[in-house]
């Protein structure tokens, strides 16, 4: 069976979380997560890389013993490494770093000391109070620890849609191949660009069904055949992600898609549309609503596209982002649909980081980097000093720094480096280095790294005090939530936008796919409230500037323009944004 990058990257992730649970070399730790996240960020498997025999250490971050175990992997689906860990602890234990509040040391204690095995132990352990007697922990936590647990329940394993994107490319693909197929695409949450994926709907237009679910239940990802249909089957893949394949004919295809992708507000909504005009609309078209099954066999059918059923039903097309029935169909029938952002709006990245902090790639490196993307500018934020696991700045290494890209500046043309730092918001709202500092910079990033727990009332006022300083910029991944496990901190978002209007600071969207923070229904809100949106990678490595689409898609989703958006702004724009900050 063939290993993905996703496989790899989780692999590197489980042994990074495992030796972390141990304590054990915090650089060996830090050189597994930042493999991971490269390899996560490739646009090429890294299988076909090997095959064709690539040197995997020209990518950053991967070293000669590194790029060993990645031909291991791809070569046996697993290395020594991860099952030697594994073997120290009970099985599954890394999925308890996905419950809010708990991180490796606080594990650590509820193996050590309660003897924790599972989700059960700890919910159990929780409903009793021993949790909270541990040192460290507390009443609080344990609250905060059994309501995660809830909700994880709840709502059911979901997976990055960043993550699946390999998935569905690849099986898409392994379906186009059967002789007689028309079409295939995803379908659902996934096309619509929601942030995370319960499972995947994959839609197929085929001359017959036969041998498409032949092919789709062989597929060499496959684990179990949960239902298998005529024209429909479900199968689970080794990831542990379900997969739904349906079969439509030709002739239904748009309105199958239109139906499948959803969401179920939003088909309600339409379904109402038609049947005010004496329509019946369903997956396979749309008819007259008296027509019995008899007589619909006999009428055309409206559903080959989904163009033809908008047009059918007076309503422009509604872009796949949008169909959440929040009041899009209303924008559409009165002209007013959203000219949606996209990569070629984008001018630049603003939030980064060098080798000077936690990155891997040196100030001349990013410069060129930005201009081999065709961007017009590119921001340095590298850590605050405050942030002393990511080797964050002190005064003297961020002037020293700014010297350093007045050098880049001048050996690199075509694109301008801007000269930035990300701060700590520290408990008390102040930041993390002087003003005689921030000063010198273009653009100050402001972040909440530490004291997730204050009260929303505290946090919030800890972040709008920050944003009172003349020289703070960007508000960066403004709820710290990490997908899909760890929940927002407790802050009042709107009062943080009305607060950012006041002072005129910029809302960002941070483009990490473990973050997309903002969500999308905070970054309408600051849309309509007149808040800009800086569309950031938060790049580590040359990889992560690829992020930058998964930021789009959920800025999509929000309903954002380009004029909604900072860095889609030309650079004297830019300039004068900031100094306007300023002053």
């Amino acid at each position: 069976m063939p290993v993905h990058n996703a496989d790899i990257e989780a692999i590197f992730t489980e042994i990074a979380d495992l030796q972390e649970i141990l304590g054990e070399n915090p650089f060996r730790i830090r050189a597994y997560r930042n493999a991971a996240r490269v390899i996560g960020g490739l646009g090429q498997e890294i299988r076909e890389l090997i095959e064709v025999g690539a040197d995997l250490t020209q990518f950053d971050g991967i070293g000669s013993d590194l790029a060993q175990k990645i031909e291991t992997i791809v070569m046996t689906g697993t290395v020594d490494t991860l099952e030697n860990l594994r073997r120290e602890f009970p099985p599954g234990i890394t999925d308890l770093l996905r419950v809010q509040g708990l991180g490796p040391k606080r594990l650590k204690q509820l193996l050590v000391e309660l003897k924790i095995q599972n989700r059960d132990d700890l919910k159990q352990a929780c409903e009793q109070g021993l949790v909270q007697k541990i040192r460290g922990f507390g009443a609080k936590l344990e609250a905060a620890i059994l309501v995660s647990l809830t909700a994880q329940a709840a709502q059911g394993r979901r997976f990055l849609r960043a993550a699946v994107i390999p998935y569905v490319e690849n099986l898409v693909g392994h379906l186009q191949k059967v002789a007689g197929v028309h079409s295939v695409t995803a379908a659902g949450s996934y096309r619509r660009g929601r942030d995370t994926v319960g499972d995947v709907d994959i839609l197929c237009s085929a001359a017959s069904s036969s041998p498409v679910m032949a092919r789709f239940i062989a597929y060499d990802e496959m684990k179990d055949v949960l239902a298998h249909g005529e024209t429909k089957s479900s199968v689970r893949l080794r990831s542990g992600l379900q997969v739904d394949l349906r079969v439509v004919p030709r002739e239904s295809w748009g309105a199958a898609l239109l139906y499948f992708t959803g969401s179920q507000a939003f088909n309600i909504a339409l379904r109402k549309r038609a049947q005010d005009r004496g329509l019946k609309l369903n997956e396979y078209g749309l008819f007259p609503a008296d027509a019995d099954d008899e007589k619909k066999s006999q009428l055309p059918i409206i559903g080959k596209t989904e163009d033809a059923i908008f047009q059918s039903l007076e309503v422009p097309a509604i872009p796949p982002e949008l169909r959440e029935d929040r009041g899009e169909i209303a924008a559409a029938l009165a002209g007013k649909l959203p000219r949606l952002v996209a990569l070629r709006d984008i001018r630049g990245d603003l939030h980064g980081h060098t080798d000077q902090s936690d990155g891997t790639l040196t100030v001349e490196e990013v410069a060129r980097a930005a201009k081999a993307r065709g961007y017009e500018y590119i921001a340095i934020t590298d850590h605050s000093k405050r942030l002393t696991v990511a080797n964050g700045l002190d005064a003297e290494r961020v002037l020293r720094q700014i010297d350093e890209i007045d050098k880049v500046n001048h050996l690199v043309k075509g694109v301008r480096v801007l000269k930035g730092i990300e701060v700590d918001i520290l408990e008390d709202g102040q930041l993390d280095l002087p003003n005689t500092v921030l000063s010198r910079l273009d653009l100050v990033i402001g972040s909440v790294h530490h004291k997730f727990n204050l009260p929303e009332d505290l946090q919030t006022a800890r972040v709008m005090k920050a944003m009172d300083n003349p020289y703070f910029t960007i508000f960066a991944h403004p709820t710290g939530r990490l997908l899909p496990d760890r929940f927002p901190y407790a802050i009042n978002i709107p009062q943080i936008i009305e607060h950012a209007k006041k002072r005129g600071v910029v809302l960002e969207l941070n483009a990490n796919p473990f973050r997309l923070d903002l969500d999308d229904k905070y970054c309408r809100m600051a849309k309509e409230a007149g808040v800009l949106i800086s569309i950031d990678s938060d790049s580590h490595t040359l990889a992560d500037y690829d992020n930058i689409k998964h930021g789009l898609m959920q800025a999509r989703r929000a309903w954002l323009e380009p004029k909604d958006v900072l860095n889609a702004r030309p650079l004297a724009e830019l300039l004068e944004i900031f100094k306007r900050r300023r002053t």
